[in-house]
């Protein structure tokens, strides 16, 4: 029988193998084990975590109140691995009392493996979400822009118009993704993108006649240190938190234009390259940032409520 640790071994081999960009490691924190075998009979293995995200909480904007987290460990077996360790997943959520709303279970997975990928939308989850990675290369050539719009960094003095543009964008993410728009958001966003405004975070508006019409929220990742980094190669990462443009200014350029600006500037600050965090349901934000050199690297699977994985 295998062992976790032979199990990881292998499971990181079979990572390297399929994309170049993921991580050495793979994280496996500390939580509920689980082991299953598949048809086959094989051992698997996996760790389970519970997370609370209360009221008041930044988290609680882009996850339920519960959230379960399967940290899979399954070595070579990725389709059939994965269902067995699924399989034991539902039968301990049932032992456990899962809360039936406003709950998730959710895995984290490497985005090329289709294999795994089958066994996840067997089991009833959706990718929801996924982190994406652009190197830094130069930027993309932009549309020509209609009318006078310029792009120029946010101050303290924005924080209304910055907060107006984030809220946008979070009220169309809660339609088509992983958000929530929840009653408290108005006064969260203000006090993060109070901080982020009195920091050395980038903050990028972009303008049209002088009225804002889009902003990008940015900020810098050390993936050196392993909170951060687990997810990515090591080295300074550039991170687009937020990129909102208003309705009527969509499909002009815009955005486009605004993220060039920021894309210069994460290549003159030498960083390894750039992520995000996009909703593959989203139909606006799956084809834009495709097009501006993002690719998925890892995939955040859910099923909404906990109780309904099969």
């Amino acid at each position: 029988m295998a062992t976790a640790q032979e199990l990881l071994r292998a499971q990181c081999a079979r990572f390297a193998a399929l994309d170049p960009q993921l991580p050495d490691g793979y994280p496996v924190p500390p939580g509920e084990p689980l082991v299953a075998r598949t048809t086959s009979g094989d051992a698997v293995a996996g760790i389970v975590t519970r997370t609370s995200n209360p009221p008041g909480s930044m988290q609680s904007l882009w996850q339920p109140s519960t959230v379960f987290e399967l940290f899979p460990l399954i070595g070579e077996h990725s389709r059939e691995g994965m269902a067995a360790l699924l399989g034991a997943w539902r039968d301990w959520l049932r032992s456990q009392g899962a809360p039936e709303r406003d709950s998730a279970c959710s895995v984290i997975w490497p985005s090329r493996d289709v294999q795994a990928a089958k066994a996840l939308l067997d089991g009833g989850f959706t990718p929801l979400s996924c982190l994406a990675v652009r190197p830094p290369t130069p930027p993309c050539t932009f549309t020509e822009l209609s009318g006078t719009v310029t792009v120029r960094r946010a101050g303290p003095a924005d924080l209304d118009a910055v907060v107006e543009l984030t809220l946008l964008e979070l009220e169309y993410a809660a339609l088509v993704g992983s958000s929530t728009y929840r009653p408290d958001a108005p006064q969260l966003k203000r006090t993060a993108a109070h901080v982020r405004l009195h920091s050395s975070d980038p903050v990028w508006l972009a303008e049209r006649g002088g009225t804002p019409v889009a902003v990008a929220e940015c900020g810098w990742v050390d993936a050196d240190r392993p909170s951060a980094g687990h997810r990515l190669r090591p080295g300074t990462w550039a991170y687009v938190n937020c990129v909102s443009v208003r309705e009527h200014d969509r499909g002009t350029g815009v955005g486009q234009r605004l993220m060039t600006s920021a894309h210069e500037e994460f290549a003159r600050a030498g960083a390894v390259g750039s992520f995000l965090y996009y909703n593959p349901p989203n139909p606006l934000s799956s084809v834009f940032w495709p097009r501006q050199g993002y690719r998925p690297l890892w995939t955040t699977w859910e099923v909404r409520p906990a109780t309904a994985l099969r």
